[in-house]
């Protein structure tokens, strides 16, 4: 005989733990949340369709989507890694990672601009390049590539992306809610088990839409490295995410027992090391393209030593690892409410830019001939026969616009206004998870 076993609710377990959130309460925030971001897109939508340079926002807009959609996916990545690893201390955390992958399917909606209006824009140099030799826009790499890097194909990998994100995404959080129901272990084995292959899928799907949405906008150039690079940097700014709206969460009363400075302790070290590892992965591929010094590689690298390019290079190398090496180190800031909050958001400016980086300079003259780069003026070149810091940083200034903070602060709004919409909607922890009560009692050593 086998008894059925089912794990105590958790008035058994915590009585004092408030599981969910007062009616009505929470409700300005998120659709204050939800409104600022529908708001900004579409003024942004509306200034940029109706511009003499329509190219120019589409570069804002991917640049401000494939930064968001980078923390929704490290909110996936994340609930699948606890699940496989059997984590204790994340219970709490892991709940609202499963609620900020729910803005997944928004996600999919917010790349129907980019589908309709803005694929002549971003990919048409490929897409439209001749590929039969003798013909006047014929275009040999293009050539060699036109059986993955055609528009008919570029739409079912995108489709197939997001079947996965959306299908992995729906299970965990849905198995997750049916636990507090039940009760049973038996879920979070099953969780466990489909973590692993989901993990596989989520690692292809990521690359191969990094390849697709980013790199492809230089087809000319290639890396093998850029997927890991692009998962890096967004699993790191979905960590500081979480960071800043769980902090805020605790500020209004919700699960200071779930969620407290041990968590924030263990958020921060994964904060530093994913930072780290962005580092790690970013300059690899620097160095070994650097080292090779094939013109066909090192053409990418080239592109972004102009218009202004190469300060925000600098800029990367200080803002994105040295500053943040240097404060996210110490216990004592990570563990302090008010440090941790503003390196969290301090990353998430820097993803910004960072995605700046990797998206915008094609425009400029990375992947086509209509964009002409900044030409440098020999008058601000330096002793070494270089622009300054100072000329590099003020053409990149003029390089941005309002179109790419609107795109990437209402997509953010976006994000947090439906995550926030549904830790209103559901239990604020995983009631009867096995592990639930180990978070609880969780401390670093």
């Amino acid at each position: 005989m086998t008894a059925t076993m089912t794990v105590p609710p958790i008035q058994m377990v915590a009585p004092h733990v408030v599981i969910r959130v007062k009616d009505g309460d929470l409700r300005t925030s998120q659709m204050a949340l939800l409104g600022v971001g529908a708001i900004l897109l579409a003024v942004s939508l509306g200034l940029g369709m109706t511009s003499h340079d329509p190219a120019r926002f589409y570069f804002s807009y991917l640049t401000g989507y494939m930064g968001v959609l980078g923390i929704t996916l490290g909110a996936l990545f994340f609930t699948m890694v606890q699940h496989i690893t059997r984590a204790g201390w994340s219970v709490g955390v892991r709940r609202i990672a499963e609620h900020v992958t729910a803005a997944i399917p928004v996600m999919a909606l917010l790349y129907l601009p980019i589908a309709i209006g803005g694929f002549d824009h971003l990919y048409g140099h490929w897409a439209n390049a001749e590929i039969v030799a003798g013909q006047p826009n014929y275009d040999a790499i293009i050539a060699g590539k036109s059986s993955y890097l055609n528009k008919q194909f570029f739409f079912v990998r995108a489709g197939l992306y997001f079947a996965i994100w959306i299908g992995l995404s729906m299970f965990f959080r849905r198995t997750s809610l049916k636990q507090d129901e039940t009760g049973d272990p038996a879920l979070s084995l099953r969780m466990s088990r489909i973590a692993a292959p989901g993990l596989l899928l989520f690692a292809l799907s990521t690359t191969f839409a990094a390849f697709d949405w980013i790199m492809s906008l230089d087809p000319h150039w290639f890396s093998t490295m850029f997927g890991i690079c692009y998962f890096a940097g967004g699993f790191m700014s979905f960590l500081a995410f979480v960071a800043l709206l769980a902090r805020w969460i605790t500020r209004q009363g919700y699960l200071r027992e779930v969620i407290t400075t041990e968590h924030f302790h263990d958020i921060g070290k994964l904060m530093f090391a994913f930072m780290v590892f962005w580092t790690y992965t970013n300059f690899s591929q620097y160095m070994l393209i650097w080292y090779a010094n094939l013109p066909e590689e090192t053409t990418w690298f080239a592109h972004r030593k102009e218009g202004g390019w190469s300060s925000v290079g600098t800029i990367l190398v200080f803002g994105h690892f040295l500053v943040p090496f240097v404060l996210l180190m110490s216990r004592h800031i990570k563990r302090n409410a008010i440090t941790l909050s503003l390196g969290a958001a301090f990353l998430l400016v820097i993803h910004w830019i960072d995605m700046q980086y990797l998206v915008l300079p094609n425009y400029h003259g990375g992947h086509g001939t209509e964009h002409a780069a900044h030409v440098v003026d020999p008058a601000t070149l330096s002793a070494a026969g270089h622009p300054s810091f100072g000329h590099d940083l003020d053409l990149w200034l003029h390089n941005i616009n309002l179109h790419d903070g609107l795109c990437y602060i209402g997509m953010l709004c976006l994000v947090a206004g439906i995550t926030l919409m549904f830790v209103r909607k559901h239990n604020l922890v995983p009631l009867r998870d096995p592990r639930l009560a180990e978070t609880l009692s969780f401390q670093n050593i």
